[in-house]
């Protein structure tokens, strides 16, 4: 595993995560209250935009993350977070084997659309035998089968001023007496156009199981696992985020991990 790697996930878990006193998962839910403060908050952002700009300067826009062959698959993909939510509108789209469910794709775009998983898998599709890295320190590889989000954003006609794909989630991460707080995160197009990047509804030949993000999760293979929606049910093209949530681009972001999150 690259010496970087490993730093940069100690850097994660040691700077933004130890100081207060808990290892504050990237894939498990944890109290908001103990968030990081202003000071190292500002610190991680300037780190986090240090790794953002290296990891394009030396490894390009379309670098692909290493694939590896099926001997290596050796274990089921490990569920990481949320593994079955708990949430009225999933529980009855999955009671249905998710027939109703839809991936609207909606904001800066010309063509809106809704999508079924039937017409998605009727699509082009990638299959990638790749490693998933979880900010707790733990690596899991496996081959996911899925349609490519670029062909999907070529689809519903991206305009010229987006500058982001985010994606909203079925899972409730958070709940507090101000509401339920779902799963987000973003991406920028470039990113969201690498060729890796798939929208999946495949695991190791079978269809994605519910522990790990049925009916459909993105894969972005040179990001870290928070990185890496589960539960998708919407795209939403976007200019900014500093209006959603708290600001940062998604969930763990709003919580003091870094907004690239690269590997």
């Amino acid at each position: 595993m690259p010496k970087f790697q490993i730093n940069r996930r100690r850097f994660l878990t040691s700077a933004s995560l130890g100081l207060s006193g808990i290892m504050l998962s990237g894939c498990d839910a944890f109290d908001s209250q103990l968030g990081v403060g202003d000071g190292l908050r500002s610190f991680l952002e300037g780190a986090n935009d240090l790794t953002y700009r290296a990891q394009r300067l030396l490894a390009g826009r379309d670098a692909l993350a290493p694939e590896f062959t099926e001997a290596d698959i050796r274990q089921p993909q490990r569920p990481n977070g949320i593994t079955a939510p708990d949430d009225d509108t999933y529980k009855g789209l999955l009671a249905n084997n998710f027939a109703d469910w839809r991936l609207e794709v909606s904001g800066l775009v010309e063509k809106p659309l809704s999508l079924t998983r039937e017409q998605l898998m009727n699509m082009p599709s990638r299959t990638q035998i790749t490693r998933h890295d979880c900010v707790e320190g733990w690596s899991c590889i496996a081959k996911w089968t899925g349609t490519p989000l670029s062909l999907v954003l070529d689809q519903a006609v991206v305009k010229p001023q987006a500058r982001y794909v985010m994606f909203h989630c079925l899972d409730t991460i958070e709940r507090s007496l101000s509401g339920d707080i779902k799963y987000y995160g973003t991406i920028d197009l470039i990113d969201a156009r690498h060729p890796q990047t798939i929208l999946a509804y495949g695991l190791n030949g079978k269809p994605l199981p519910v522990e790990n993000g049925a009916p459909l999760r993105v894969r972005v293979e040179r990001q870290l696992g928070y990185k890496m929606p589960k539960y998708l049910y919407k795209i939403e093209l976007v200019d900014g985020f500093a209006n959603v949530g708290g600001g940062r681009g998604g969930y763990w972001e709003d919580n003091g991990y870094d907004w690239y999150g690269g590997i």
